[in-house]
């Protein structure tokens, strides 16, 4: 049984053969730039949930575990998110402020990855994002955060189907 299905996984294709290209010495010197122009490409190619994103973090101990997410901004304090502050990646921010994000996007062979420090947002912008919520019916949720990501790293990588895959690297 191991056999066939290591080779049942091995004979799945990896990537389709009409990826978009990518130059990574004409990238903009802004990843911010780069990234919003690659997430108006994958909205345009019919992308579905481009904005959602796998989220990492680890407890105290370095004990690690990751979900998706959905991407709520992007401006000049990071990369935002939320959730309960009472949920495990509440309080596994509350004791290790460090995460990793990583968009993929297998229509394109396109992802992004980006890692670094987590800020708590402040109590106005969190109320506010608990509002916009599709669900919101008016009552407040006080254990509700708005997060940023301050990204330490981040990579965009392109695939290739000849498995020359490009990676474009900015170490901020």
């Amino acid at each position: 049984m191991s056999d066939s299905f290591r080779l049942m996984l091995r004979a799945l294709p990896d990537f389709p053969d009409d990826l978009p290209g990518f130059d990574s010495d004409s990238a903009p010197a802004d990843p911010l730039v780069l990234f919003r122009s690659w997430l108006d490409e994958a909205l345009a190619a019919g992308v579905r949930q481009p904005h959602a994103f796998s989220l990492a973090t680890a407890d105290a101990a370095g004990n690690l575990s990751s979900r998706m997410l959905i991407l709520k901004n992007l401006d000049d304090d990071g990369w935002h998110f939320a959730t309960s502050r009472t949920s495990r990646k509440g309080r596994e921010l509350s004791e290790n402020p460090r995460a990793a994000m990583n968009f993929y996007w297998a229509e394109m062979g396109r992802q992004i990855r980006l890692s670094g420090t987590v800020v708590e947002l402040s109590r106005a912008a969190s109320e506010r994002d608990w509002e916009e919520r599709p669900a919101a019916d008016g009552a407040g949720n006080p254990e509700w955060q708005l997060y940023a990501l301050q990204p330490r790293e981040i990579e965009f990588w392109q695939a290739d189907p000849g498995r020359q895959h490009i990676r474009h690297r900015y170490d901020l």
